[in-house]
Order: C-alpha cells, then sequence, then structure tokens
C-alpha cells in the first residue's frame, strides 16, 4: 500500500497554506482588499500593461519584436553572430554541405537587404522618433555591415580552411587598423543594440512617466519568460528592472518589484477585452500580493536578526556615465553570450538606461560608443574603394 499522510496532519497542513481558504490565502486575500487601489504593473518579454487600481481598465505598452526597427537593427546585430555560428558547424563537421548552404542562404538574404536599405526607409516608413537625424548613418552602418560581411563569408566559402576563429577575430570582430574592416563587428554589435534600447527605454521610460499613479505605492510583477529560458532571472540580469529603476528617477521601492519566471506570461488580448480584464487582474494581484505577505512576515517574525543583504543594493545615481572602451565592450559581449541568465540585449540596455537617466530622457543627447564615436559613412566608403 502506497504511503499517504494522515488526514489530521492533511488537514493541519491545510489550514495553514494547502486549501483555498487557508490562513495564508486569507491573508493575502485582505492585503489585497487593502491596497486595492495601488497600481500594478505586470510585465512579460514583449508587453507591459499597467492596472491602475480601484478598477480602472489597464493600459497597455509593448516593446521588442512588436515595435518598429526592431526586427531590423537586431538582423544586422546577429550577422556577427550568425559567422560565428557558420565557422562552428565549419570546424565541427568540415565535409558537410551544410555550413555551405547556410553560408549562401545568408549572403543571398544580405542582398536583399541591401536592395532596400535607403535613408528613406529608416525615415520614413521605419520611422522611429528616437532615431531622427541619425537615420544616414544607421543606413551606412546597415550597407557597411553587410558588405564586411558578405566579403568575409564568400572568403570563407572560397578558403575553407581560412575560415577559422582565428581569422574572424583578427580580421572581423576585433581588427585595429584595418582598412577592410575600419570599424570593428564587436562595435556595431554594441551601437545596434544600444540603437534598439535607445528607442525602447526612450518610449517605455516616457510612458511609464505619463501615467498618473505613486511610485511609492507601484507593484511591479515580471512573469513568464523573458528571452532565453535561463535568462532575466535577477535583478542584474533583466534589464525591465534597470528601467523602471531610472524611469522613476531612482524613487521606485526595488522590494516591490518581484521576477516570476515560473508564472504564466500576460494575456495581452485578455487585457485589451474589458470582459475579461477584471479577472486577469485579479489572478495577477494574487499573485503579487501572496509574495509580498510573504516577504512582510518574514521582517515581522525575524525583526532584529540578522538579513543578508549582498544583492539588495541599489543601482548607483546615473549622474557621470562612463564610455566603455574596445576591451570593456568586449568584455560586455563575451559576458551576455557566456552567462545563459543573462539577456542578449543587456550588453547595452543599462548603459543606455543610464545615459537617458542623465540626459532627461533625451535620445538627442545619449553617447552610442560603436555609432556616436563611428565614421560609417567613411568606413563605407572606405570598404566600396577597396581592391
Amino acid at each position: 500500500m502506497s504511503y499517504q499522510p494522515h488526514p489530521f496532519f492533511r488537514r493541519l497542513f491545510d489550514v495553514y497554506t494547502g486549501d483555498p481558504a487557508s490562513i495564508g490565502m486569507q491573508l493575502t486575500q485582505l492585503r489585497d482588499r487593502q491596497d486595492a487601489g495601488d497600481p500594478l504593473l505586470v510585465c512579460t518579454g514583449s508587453d507591459l500593461v499597467l492596472f491602475p487600481g480601484s478598477a480602472q481598465p489597464p493600459k497597455m505598452a509593448s516593446f521588442r519584436r512588436s515595435t518598429r526597427g526592431f526586427i531590423e537593427l537586431a538582423a544586422v546585430s546577429h550577422l556577427p553572430l550568425a559567422v560565428g555560428w557558420l565557422a562552428r558547424m565549419r570546424e565541427m563537421a568540415p565535409a558537410d554541405p551544410i555550413w555551405r548552404q547556410s553560408a549562401r542562404e545568408l549572403i543571398e538574404a544580405i542582398h536583399d537587404v541591401q536592395t532596400i536599405n535607403t535613408v528613406a526607409l529608416w525615415r520614413d516608413d521605419i520611422s522611429v522618433s528616437a532615431w531622427q537625424g541619425l537615420e544616414i548613418r544607421i543606413a551606412a552602418l546597415v550597407d557597411y555591415s553587410c558588405r564586411v560581411t558578405v566579403e568575409v563569408l564568400e572568403r570563407g566559402l572560397h578558403d575553407p580552411d581560412g575560415f577559422t576563429f582565428e581569422r574572424l577575430r583578427l580580421e572581423y570582430l576585433n581588427p585595429v587598423g584595418s582598412a577592410r574592416v575600419p570599424i570593428s563587428m564587436n562595435e556595431m554589435m554594441f551601437a545596434t543594440f544600444a540603437l534598439t534600447f535607445l528607442d525602447i527605454g526612450h518610449r517605455i521610460t516616457a510612458w511609464l512617466r505619463s501615467q498618473a499613479f505613486d511610485w511609492d505605492r507601484l507593484m511591479v510583477l515580471i512573469s513568464g519568460r523573458s528571452g532565453r529560458p535561463t535568462a532575466g532571472l535577477t535583478w542584474d540580469t533583466n534589464n525591465l528592472c534597470h528601467l523602471i529603476q531610472r524611469a522613476s528617477r531612482d524613487s521606485f521601492d526595488r522590494h516591490r518589484l518581484y521576477i516570476a519566471p515560473h508564472a504564466p506570461p500576460i494575456d495581452v488580448a485578455a487585457a485589451s477585452d474589458p470582459a475579461r480584464a477584471a479577472g486577469l487582474e485579479t489572478q495577477f494581484r494574487s499573485l503579487w500580493f501572496s509574495l509580498r505577505v510573504g516577504v512582510e512576515m518574514g521582517s515581522k517574525l525575524f525583526d532584529g536578526d540578522p538579513v543578508d543583504r549582498r544583492h539588495a543594493a541599489a543601482p548607483a545615481p546615473a549622474v557621470h556615465v562612463r564610455h566603455p572602451g574596445r576591451a570593456a565592450l568586449i568584455a560586455q559581449l563575451r559576458l551576455v553570450l557566456e552567462d545563459p541568465t543573462q539577456l542578449l540585449s543587456n550588453v547595452a540596455a543599462q548603459y543606455v538606461l543610464d545615459q537617458l537617466a542623465a540626459n532627461d530622457n533625451d535620445p538627442a543627447r545619449v553617447f552610442i560608443v560603436g555609432f556616436s564615436d563611428a565614421d560609417y559613412l567613411a568606413a563605407r566608403e572606405a570598404v566600396v574603394a577597396a581592391p
């Protein structure tokens, strides 16, 4: 006969926590009713839903995949990664034709992009307000990156034995004093990640600041998966935390934000439907308060006892933002690729958010390493003129 706990012990367990009418659930519901007017911000990997409180209808903002320019710049950001993946495929199975087929497919996709990559496309069609005035340079960045990537791929197809990581690092990813690749692809990757987050950070910061809520009362829940399945699990590795902190002008209490990677992502369609929005709000408020109650009880039950605060430090004020040098830039690129808890966009997100915070959310005043200090127009002309 399989083991079963004694019913008396089961009931004792359920009275506290294992039943919908348990003591724990009753306290959660009580806290929820007391703070029903407080705003709740629920974030997923691509959307934010704000429940203002007191049964007001939710408000929504989207970023990443659903926003203008994200896919376009991300596609260019990924070019060096795609080349690296192909080099690894060749290294592992040089006789397998798949890496050659994939390289040719990538070259074809790059050529298609080059045919439509114009200043007018970036200015009039993609039309991102944070990039206003930068469209000529962005078009040049894209064309330059496409040209040097096609060259390295064609060279690799012609000389597969030379398609090595050592040569990629010296001649493509991080060349120094090269006429063929005057701006390294490492700098380009940082620049495109930063430009993408310049738009996201500027737009979401403006949206959050336009909402009439009290930052001191804001409740935040980052629910579900963010990027890679192992990424964005802590304050330091989830750039939404940094975004909210900077958008609040550093007034937000970080202890009112919870990251719940195993909770369901919020259904934006349901939040947009008045018939379903109330139920959705109840679900996520209950989740936030179930976490809050435990935190509050811990401080009351163990008041005066020592506590580990190693990970509780708030970010430093964004008064003086240092521009990363090439070595720091490469180290950050390596970090986000090697550390599975990192979001890839973390390579530039905190830097851009700090810049926006230090410059009153004005994207025109943000200095982007690998873009603001790089002349892609001249680099493109140099590449075109190169033999």
